[in-house]
């Protein structure tokens, strides 16, 4: 029989000590936060880790707790050749300052291993980009979570070409390797890419179990069941991210300041007809060249829909007229003053994707654009460009079809740089009237989408799977402590 002790139920009470480390890009920080903010409020202690410019943009989308903490380690700009205050992926601009940006985080190692073995925390949370938080977990002898920002069915198909490596010579269409659905590729990762995520998912099957911004719903519990088969490995559900925390106010802060008012956008949609505007937007880490988004223009004023489009900022410089017109056709935003909105910069994207007009969502499928949109109900066409996101368009339109894809097949390491094709207008064009004619095709898909958007909305609330995961988390970290301090 166990012996009960008082001394175990009294350290079972006592709150966790969580320390979070997010890599340093918009969609990692954002739903890691938001994620160490349910820890908060379920009564434990959590500290971010990380710079100073990136603690104030959780700063300012963060409501005050005092179990809520920043600890900033520096960031080498200057050493690097950057402009002070360029401590994230999504402010650069090009594959030069992305790289330069991508290898100082080498310099946070130092400082964090400092901070942490002064003041050793009950578990350590990590991206998994941070493969060298492992040895520092082991020195301390606390467990390490890894948080990975991808979708599992897209972690599940890069563990399938690890185990099953295409042949160097092999062209797409394939299919992927014994996998619960059969899914066909159209494109092939870069090497460099493949090499990278596989590195990385070796690493993290050293810890303790993977956290996801996800909710088992989209992925489906098929995948939970091959992912623990085919690597003996841990995996919690813990999202939508964006639904953990519900304020208006909130989700119009979180992240970067608007460019454009909240109120004046939300005043703009409703003006619009339900599911009538389509949204426009490539995520904080892809750069278009003036060609490709000449094209898509072309294609939105066309297909006759109403849009917001949100389009990255030219390295902060005011626009010139002659400038505008390479990415522009003349004339167009006097054309499309009342059918479009253009917002150049930072878009309150989780407010925008909730609102009913908007019918449907033109996207990288970069996984938080693609969760944001999937929790609102909204479907999407689906442009990949980079990393996982060719993974992602095949969950969204063959595994759960809420989605019709434009058709790409340039699959790149980056979002930055000359592409080797361009999209044409045609295509383009087809792909939103697709989905957004009204048509029998675009129903069956918009109510699927509606109907996972139900389900996202379910898992968070309590009794729902992700607050179960929660709830099973916690149990578990406290188990492993109390372990610890018996031995």
């Amino acid at each position: 029989m166990e012996s009960h002790s008082p001394y175990l139920d009294e350290q079972r009470q006592q709150p966790l000590r969580i320390y979070f480390i997010p890599f340093l890009a918009a969609g990692h920080i954002l739903p890691l936060s938001d994620i160490a903010r349910v820890f908060t409020a379920r009564g434990h202690h959590v500290t971010i880790i990380t710079t100073p410019s990136n603690a104030q943009i959780i700063r300012t989308s963060t409501p005050h707790h005092p179990n809520f903490l920043l600890h900033t380690v520096p960031f080498p700009s200057q050493e690097l050749g950057l402009p002070d205050g360029i401590e994230n992926l999504s402010d650069t601009f090009d594959d030069d300052t992305f790289m330069k940006v991508f290898n100082g985080m080498d310099t946070l190692r130092e400082p964090i291993e400092h901070f942490l073995g002064r003041h050793p925390p009950d578990c350590i949370v990590a991206d998994f980009m941070f493969p060298w938080v492992e040895d520092l977990a082991n020195k301390l002898r606390v467990p390490r979570l890894v948080f990975n920002g991808f979708s599992l069915f897209a972690i599940c198909a890069v563990e399938s070409f690890r185990a099953h490596p295409v042949p160097p010579d092999a062209s797409p269409p394939f299919l992927i390797h014994d996998f619960p659905h059969s899914v066909t590729m159209n494109a092939t990762p870069p090497t460099l890419l493949r090499e990278v995520l596989e590195s990385m998912f070796e690493a993290e099957l050293r810890s303790h179990g993977i956290i996801l911004n996800n909710f088992v719903e989209l992925d489906g519990e098929e995948y939970v069941q091959y992912y623990e088969r085919t690597t003996g490995h841990k995996v919690w559900h813990l999202g939508p991210a964006c639904l953990l925390h519900g304020t208006a106010e909130e989700k119009a802060e979180r992240g970067q300041k608007s460019v454009l008012s909240v109120q004046k956008c939300m005043s703009w949609l409703d003006s619009k007809n339900p599911n009538s505007v389509v949204y426009i937007c490539f995520g904080s880490l892809c750069c278009f060249p003036d060609c490709q988004l000449y094209e898509i223009a072309c294609a939105v004023e066309a297909s006759g829909c109403e849009f917001i489009w949100v389009v990255r900022e030219k390295e902060g410089k005011e626009e010139e007229e002659e400038m505008k017109e390479k990415w522009l056709p003349k004339g167009f935003e006097e054309r499309n003053s009342k059918k479009g909105l253009i917002i150049r910069g930072w878009a309150p994207q989780v407010l925008i994707l909730r609102h009913s007009a908007v019918g449907g969502f033109l996207s990288h499928c970069g996984w938080n654009s693609t969760v944001e949109a999937i929790s609102a109900g909204v479907p999407m066409i689906t442009w990949p460009m980079h990393s996982e996101q060719f993974y992602n368009e095949k969950l969204i339109t063959e595994v759960r079809g809420v989605g019709v894809e434009v058709g790409v097949d340039e699959w790149r390491s980056t979002g930055y740089g000359q592409r080797e094709k361009v999209v044409g207008r045609g295509r383009i064009e087809v792909a939103i009237r697709r989905l957004m004619d009204g048509g029998n095709e675009a129903q069956e898909i918009r109510v699927r989408a509606q109907e996972l958007g139900k389900k996202a909305r379910a898992a968070v609330q309590e009794g729902g799977s992700s607050f179960n995961n929660f709830t099973a988390l916690i149990d578990e970290l406290k188990r492993l402590r109390d372990c610890k301090h018996v031995d």
